[in-house]
């Protein structure tokens, strides 16, 4: 069933139109990229359905795969998908955007707020080293360290202090992700602050916190008084 076979004033598109995004809900939003349906559902119905299976979440529908979607739910074949997960890294990257803006680095908070958008729907984990000027100022982009599986990453301290001393920055903060949403360090995570925390001690540069990120939460090491 097409959306063009809905009554006008039920439609996604023509209701986007007169009254804006904002009046539509996500399973119309989304049915106006997929466009329609199948046999027994309209596009609208058979987005609704899949977000009900998503808990409403629209960063649960980002975590699916193109297969996930093509396979499970009739209708949907894999250029729908695509759409679909596009959309959704469209968001992402939008909020990077606006997460970009925040240049200056004089907390936890600053940190998490950088980072966040870029770690939010990820279900591995990944490190990054944001390297700060001496007026508190983020110098460059985010540098990704590493990247895992979902309880641990693997980090290379050398390349840290090495980004530090390229962009010439005199303080760097990590920060990684925990997928699972608990935000205590684990012992591993204790132990790879120290060996940073040593290694900028040597080379004289400042660490000014290691953060951990979940999902509306954080974790910092300088806060807890442990850097």
């Amino acid at each position: 069933m097409n959306i063009k076979d809905l009554p006008t004033d039920e439609r996604p598109r023509e209701r986007m139109i007169e009254q804006g995004a904002s009046a539509l809900s996500p399973a119309e939003l989304l049915a106006i990229l997929i466009g329609s349906g199948n046999t027994e559902e309209t596009a609208v119905q058979l987005m609704q359905r899949l977000l009900s299976d998503c808990g409403g979440s629209l960063k649960a529908l980002s975590r699916l795969s193109v297969s996930d979607l093509s396979k499970r739910y009739k209708g949907l074949g894999p250029a729908k998908a695509v759409s679909i997960l596009a959309a959704c890294e469209l968001g992402r990257r939008r909020a990077m955007e606006v997460a970009a803006e925040k240049r200056y680095v004089k907390s936890a908070v600053d940190i998490y707020n950088i980072m966040y958008p870029r770690v939010r729907d990820l279900a591995h984990e990944e490190s990054y080293a944001l390297y700060v000027r001496a007026d508190n100022s983020l110098e460059g982009q985010p540098c990704l360290i590493s990247k895992g599986g979902l309880t641990s990453t693997m980090v290379d301290v050398r390349l840290v202090v090495r980004e530090a001393l390229i962009r010439q920055t005199p303080a760097l903060a990590f920060v990684h992700n925990h997928p699972s949403g608990n935000k205590r360090p684990s012992r591993d995570d204790d132990q790879l602050t120290e060996r940073i925390a040593e290694a900028c001690r040597l080379m004289s540069l400042k660490l000014i916190d290691h953060v951990i990120v979940t999902d509306g939460d954080y974790f910092s090491y300088h806060e807890e008084g442990k850097i």
